[in-house]
């Protein structure tokens, strides 16, 4: 494993509520063991009940950020979240080209609340520009669906085939989230090159506090790959975190609609 201090970025939008975007990766990456660094793409003004007005940060002070960052610290590994905006995304991916570490890339779409996150005209410029760049693509079922211009997938077999699809668009592997899927059981599938390169399943919590978890998963992913862990063993740690987190989102009782998880319930309840 990696000694020297693991410095993550994370490239996202700022969400006043504290639970989802750059926030949340802060305190996944903090809980994680990972320093966290950050560049804001856009700012929201949100809470647990909506997203009332977004702001987006101009392209060239996204590519201010990312350069101020990666020009003196030594990150070793960068997520990327909310993104919002095809001038965004160029700028992102002109700023990373000589970053060398693992990119961790979270499609961010819609808000757990259901407002739009990403402008239609912009999933394009991510499949063309950053797709090829990520070392791992972490969508929903949704996400993934609208990423192919198709409709979600419905059984396992068809999970994996869409997580195939998604990696002849560039990136190295692909983590089929299974949270919006049916059943008792939620399985994610990390598809690889090679296939299937781990499952996991988890009892679906009854809880409606879930707001942040999947900017909380792959941020969590980003700390562990920071820290020296393969792929699969990042994953499968941040899945285990994660877990945690949703299990303890209700000592929390933040806000009125969906609240946020509990990032640090390792620490404090």
């Amino acid at each position: 494993m990696n000694t020297a201090l693991p410095i993550t970025l994370t490239i996202a939008g700022s969400d006043s509520g504290g639970g989802a975007g750059v926030q949340a990766d802060i305190k996944a990456m903090s809980a994680n063991g990972a320093y966290a660094a950050s560049v804001i793409t856009a700012v929201t003004a949100q809470n647990t009940r909506a997203v009332t007005c977004v702001h987006e940060i101009p392209a060239d002070v996204v590519a201010a950020q990312i350069a101020a960052v990666l020009s003196d610290l030594d990150v070793r590994a960068v997520k990327l979240g909310m993104l919002f905006s095809a001038p965004v995304i160029a700028a992102v991916a002109d700023g990373l080209t000589q970053f060398s570490g693992p990119v961790v890339l979270d499609p961010v779409m819609i808000a757990k609340s259901g407002d739009a996150l990403l402008q239609d005209a912009a999933i394009a410029a991510m499949i063309r520009n950053l797709l090829p760049r990520a070392t791992l693509l972490t969508p929903n079922l949704p996400e993934a669906a609208r990423l192919l211009g198709t409709a979600p997938a419905a059984t396992a077999a068809e999970v994996i085939a869409q997580g195939k699809q998604l990696l002849t668009l560039g990136p190295q592997a692909v983590l089929m989230k299974g949270g919006h899927a049916e059943g008792a059981v939620c399985t994610d599938i990390l598809v690889g090159p090679d296939g299937v390169m781990a499952t996991l399943d988890a009892p679906r919590i009854a809880t409606r506090n879930t707001h942040g978890t999947g900017c909380t998963y792959s941020a969590a992913i980003t700390a562990h790959l920071a820290r020296g862990l393969d792929l699969t063993a990042a994953v499968t740690a941040a899945h285990g975190y994660l877990q945690g987190a949703i299990k303890a989102a209700d000592q929390l009782n933040v806000g009125a609609g969906h609240g946020p998880v509990h990032h640090f319930h390792a620490v404090w309840a």
